[in-house]
């Protein structure tokens, strides 16, 4: 068996797989204009990738705070747009793009991922090609409504408020998911792995989304998204573990 990799970020050695102990999340999807996703996505150099479809005309755009508590990469809040794309192995269909939205498999393009971690910044970029800047978050993943907002430079990115889901029984995770990432016109695919669960309420619609006036809020407002969120999520565990990228 070969030994694992080792990437050297900032004089820190980080060990593959990358381990995420403890996180929590918001999450709200909304319905996209699929060809402003494909224009999107042929802009950011992944051409070869394309929206995945959940009905004629229409793609997902999946908003996601994130709060890592502990971790290899050290305690860090993340906003990522992730626009959600057609897995090359799978059926193009409208029913089998369903599936995969309401069993959380689907492939996604990490299209936009401010932090608040120089450390973070640098192995994300580094190590998986993740589009990592430096941003100012104020979060609250305590209240019955939970909430997030994300500017860079005093300039208001994205808003997002959640209203209280219906519980959903804790899962044993485990689960094989794939991301890929675009940066500096070079293509990855990052396979990752979701572990435990807990704490996970889900609703369809009670998301509140407001844009402000930064460039990637203009570019959210291009995609044409949906006034209701079609689903929204809060997580109050999960653990991950992050595989080396692969060039595409």
């Amino acid at each position: 068996m070969s030994s694992p990799s080792t990437h050297t970020v900032a004089g820190t050695t980080l060990t593959i797989p990358v381990e995420v102990r403890d996180a929590r999340c918001i999450a709200a999807g909304f319905t996209a204009d699929a060809d402003a996703m494909a224009r999107t996505i042929a802009a950011s150099g992944a051409s070869p990738l394309r929206p995945l479809r959940i009905r004629p005309g229409r793609g997902m755009v999946m908003l996601v705070f994130v709060d890592y508590v502990d971790g290899d990469l050290g305690p860090y809040n993340e906003f990522g747009v992730c626009l959600l794309v057609e897995n090359p192995t799978a059926p193009a269909s409208p029913l089998s793009a369903l599936g995969s939205v309401v069993r959380g498999d689907a492939h996604a393009l990490i299209h936009r991922l401010p932090v608040d971690g120089e450390f973070t910044r640098q192995a994300g970029r580094g190590i998986w090609g993740f589009p990592k800047f430096l941003a100012d978050f104020d979060v609250d993943h305590d209240g019955s409504r939970k909430r997030g907002s994300v500017s860079e430079d005093g300039r208001l990115i994205a808003a997002l408020e959640t209203a209280p889901g219906l519980p959903v029984p804790a899962a044993p995770g485990d689960a094989e998911l794939t991301a890929y990432s675009c940066l500096d016109g070079k293509l990855r695919s990052i396979p990752w792995r979701l572990g435990s669960l807990s704490g996970v309420r889900a609703r369809i619609g009670g998301a509140t989304l407001t844009l402000g006036g930064h460039p990637i809020a203009d570019e959210l407002r291009g995609l044409k998204l949906a006034r209701h969120a079609a689903i929204t999520m809060s997580v109050g565990h999960l653990a991950m573990t992050f595989d080396d990228a692969t060039d595409l």
